[in-house]
């Protein structure tokens, strides 16, 4: 692919050198690598797995430990393995960390993640993350793409959010809900707050790791694998509904609960679509299922649901999640997940490049200190971000001409405009001052006060109005959406 520059882009790289030099105060940190010439890199090359270590078959947990364990001895350089947390039944969460930095946090590099088998029954994730493990480790000196991503990316895999799940589910089972859930019956991703209606479901031990897990690392875009269906879901999945009536006829005339950040949520949504084999065609997998346009779709226009994990990491956190639906057969028999391979190499690698759009940057003070957990939004984009301990921050977006806003307890709001092109992301620094605090003046914290629940340094929509469901009509709603995603996903 060859690196062309528009007069349009040329100007917009104009306004943004001359924005910048007049509104950044201190230099960024250098960096160990570049993050410019994505696009110029070769396209990823094909993946033939060694059977040595790793073949195209189901893994139970021990054997998907074994294989964890011993990738990460053997490339110590390249890897760190840790647990988040334990299942009901004891099994460890295990995540492995894929970079050049495996270990420690590289100044200016960003995370991202994969999640797989939130649904134990949708093992076909689950195996695709370890074949994507041992793609980038043995391909990393002899493929330029992945080296560029694991010098800039710190990539967290983790192959399954629920193992008890998977260990009771039956290979060639195509749908039902036999093994969905975890050991005590729960839907993981129906289990996480929620921003449109309160989620009464009683926490989990996996989601109650999964979101303390979150809120020590500031991720920037994260994929969450399903199977049931072929399309790229991305936020809202719930949206807020008029009366409790109208959330039962909601499974069947849904309409779309957009973001502040659609435009960033398709294109995303889209990367992962185009890059894959088959899902852009937007194909139906049955008859009886939808056809998704392009290959992909928001969540509450497919069919709205409450307490999902990729609406609470944007609302919480600011995370950037998109449910990936990769396979028609929930779990398909194992002789077809190298096709399933196949079909979603491109697509998974490129996805996470996708962190490297937009903006990102520093927050200090006036004597060049970072400021950790200062409070950014881009205007007219009601959802918001924080700094890292080390003052940075990232922002996937497209290209355009947008205001940062960045507020912290302690210092005066400065609103910072800036360029975003196609071509690398923006570099921007803030330096805040201290603020002159008057008598009877509110903290920044209460000034900018949130919807109860979330986190109070970030920063979301209005709350939207809904009516609470109750008896027999909360009854009904619920059993509709178990039914729908138990046949499609």
């Amino acid at each position: 692919m060859t690196r062309r520059w528009t007069i349009t882009s040329l100007l917009l790289l104009l306004i943004y050198v001359c924005s910048r030099s007049a509104n950044a105060q201190t230099q960024i940190p250098e960096q160990t690598n570049t993050i410019d010439l994505e696009a110029a890199l070769p396209e990823p090359r094909a993946y033939i797995p060694d059977s040595q270590y790793l073949d195209f078959v189901y893994h139970n947990h021990e054997e998907l430990t074994r294989f964890l364990r011993a990738t990460s001895a053997r490339y110590p350089n390249l890897t760190a393995l840790y647990s988040i947390g334990k299942s009901i039944q004891g099994r460890e969460l295990w995540v492995l960390v894929v970079s050049s930095s495996p270990y420690e946090h590289m100044l200016g590099k960003p995370d991202v993640k994969y999640v797989g088998n939130i649904h134990g029954n949708e093992p076909v994730g689950r195996e695709l993350l370890l074949h994507l493990i041992q793609y980038l480790v043995s391909s990393y000196e002899t493929d330029q793409y992945v080296k560029w991503l694991l010098d800039n990316t710190r990539i967290h895999i983790m192959p399954s959010m629920n193992p008890d799940g998977y260990a009771v589910s039956k290979e060639g089972t195509c749908d039902g809900g036999q093994g969905r859930y975890n050991a005590r019956g729960f839907d993981l991703n129906r289990n996480f707050p929620d921003y449109f209606k309160q989620n009464n479901k009683r926490g989990q031990p996996e989601t109650d790791a999964v979101k303390d897990w979150i809120s020590k690392i500031q991720f920037v875009l994260s994929g969450s694998l399903h199977g049931g269906a072929l399309v790229a879901s991305y936020p809202y999945d719930n949206t807020p509904n008029a009366s409790p009536l109208g959330a039962v006829f909601q499974t069947y005339s849904a309409a779309p609960s957009l973001t502040p950040d659609d435009d960033v949520f398709k294109h995303l949504s889209l990367v992962y679509a185009k890059n894959h084999a088959k899902m852009s065609r937007g194909v139906a997998c049955k008859s009886a299922t939808p056809a998704f346009e392009n290959g992909i779709t928001n969540g509450a226009a497919w069919y709205p649901l409450t307490g999902g994990m990729q609406d609470y990491q944007y609302v919480w956190y600011g995370c950037m999640e998109v449910t990936l639906e990769i396979s028609c057969c929930k779990y398909p028999p194992a002789y077809e997940l190298r096709k399933y391979w196949e079909d979603n190499q491109l697509s998974m690698i490129k996805f996470l490049a996708e962190a490297h759009r937009g903006v990102q940057g520093f927050v200090f003070d006036n004597n060049n200190n970072p400021i950790e957990r200062a409070s950014l939004k881009i205007k007219g984009r009601d959802v918001g971000f924080q700094t890292t301990k080390h003052g940075e921050f990232w922002r996937i977006l497209l290209p355009g001409y947008y205001k940062l806003e960045v507020f912290a307890e302690g210092f005066a709001p400065r609103e910072i405009e800036f360029v975003v092109v196609e071509q690398h992301p923006t570099l921007l620094n803030v330096t805040l001052t201290p603020s002159k605090r008057t008598e009877g003046s509110l903290p920044i914290s209460q000034l900018y006060r949130p919807v109860p629940g979330p986190p109070p340094h970030l920063y979301r929509p209005p709350t939207p109005g809904y009516s609470g469901d109750s008896g027999l009509f909360s009854s009904i709603t619920s059993g509709l959406n178990n039914l729908y995603s138990n046949l499609f996903g």
